[in-house]
């Protein structure tokens, strides 16, 4: 890492103390701002027709509004466009000069780009999935996905009786993402580990788009009568299984990811348990960090910011709806370990060692 980690978040947590402010100190101008206008910085999502990604941006731009005097741009597709995706990223790069924070579901596709603007000397900031080598980003905000599922098989473990043996299905809803693939591995892992008289099948593909990720999920669940437990990769694989369990009077175990307001239903009925890869938190700190470097100049860290993951079952499920019962909810409820993530240098990681 470029910067010590030590030097570097502590000027963080002093930042951080100012966090009650609307608009802390410094040069409004700050780098990139061209005409003595506020800079310019941006946030390009993979889509913006998701709530775990509408999560995201929601939390950039709380992160951009603790600093104050920076103009933020988040866009992104409706759907999962690699290719529009490309297409939004270059028209940021004219005008978000002072920085851009890139989640992508496509990196194959978009990752020229995102090296463009590194050479161009725009800041730039992975979130979610990592960056490739290619690109020279050297920030990248996100979670460990092969622990988050393993953290999820555990919750449906614990539903089950010891020493269970029978069937369990996983699905992945983006085969080939390398987050998604690391969950799938992590729950298949956590299995093999906890119940070794389990039998494993897949990662099927689950389909990203809701209505054929539900088409997807009634086939597996037909084809598997007898399965002890279900769980998917994503999002919209939570309320559906929820769904499916619900009509069919179904007693098998259920487990997805995410914070859609249905799964947190699905929760408190008891359908399903989820692992919150905590979406908008990692974009609080992405969006804070982008902000501070474009207003004053703080350097950005280099390496993996590890940003931890959330069960979610019967136990906190009441305390997690209400968290997610607003944007401004949501933010107070995140606001701690904010100030901890950017004041612990234990949070900071080689970029090698992200899984």
């Amino acid at each position: 890492m470029k910067f010590p980690a030590r030097r570097l978040f502590g000027a963080a947590a002093v930042v951080l103390m100012a966090f009650g402010s609307a608009a802390c100190g410094g040069d409004s101008e700050g780098t990139g701002a061209s005409g003595g206008g506020p800079p310019k910085i941006a946030f390009v999502l993979a889509t913006t027709g998701l709530s775990f990604a509408a999560a995201m941006g929601d939390g950039f731009r709380a992160g951009v509004d603790r600093v104050g005097g920076v103009t933020a741009d988040i866009t992104g597709p409706a759907i999962v466009d690699g290719a529009k995706q490309l297409q939004l990223l270059q028209e940021a790069q004219k005008t978000a000069k002072s920085g851009i924070s890139v989640f992508t579901l496509t990196p194959d596709v978009v990752s020229p780009a995102m090296a463009e603007a590194v050479k161009a000397e725009i800041p730039v900031i992975a979130v979610d999935n990592p960056p490739m080598s290619t690109t020279g980003v050297k920030l990248f905000v996100g979670n460990d996905n092969y622990e988050l599922g393993r953290s999820l098989a555990r919750e449906v473990i614990a539903k089950l009786p010891a020493g269970t043996a029978g069937k369990v299905v996983i699905g992945n809803n983006a085969p080939g993402v390398k987050v998604l693939d690391r969950r799938a591995k992590g729950i298949r892992d956590e299995f093999k580990e906890k119940l070794p008289g389990v039998r494993i099948l897949g990662p099927f593909d689950t389909k990203q788009e809701p209505a054929a990720n539900l088409a997807a999920w009634k086939t597996l669940t037909s084809a598997n009568k007898d399965a002890i437990a279900f769980l998917g990769t994503g999002d919209a694989d939570g309320w559906n299984l929820a769904a499916i369990r619900r009509e069919r009077k179904a007693t098998w175990q259920a487990g997805a990811f995410d914070l859609d307001p249905k799964s947190l239903d699905a929760v408190k009925a008891g359908e399903l348990v989820l692992a919150s890869p905590e979406h908008f938190l990692k974009g609080e700190v992405a969006g804070y960090l982008q902000a501070k470097h474009a207003k004053s100049g703080e350097p950005l860290p280099e390496g993996w910011l590890y940003i931890p993951g959330l069960p979610v079952n019967s136990a906190n499920i009441d305390q997690v709806i209400a968290r997610q019962a607003s944007k401004e909810a949501t933010a107070q409820g995140v606001a701690a370990q904010v100030e901890k993530i950017l004041s612990d240098a234990t949070y900071l990681r080689k970029l090698s060692e992200v899984s």
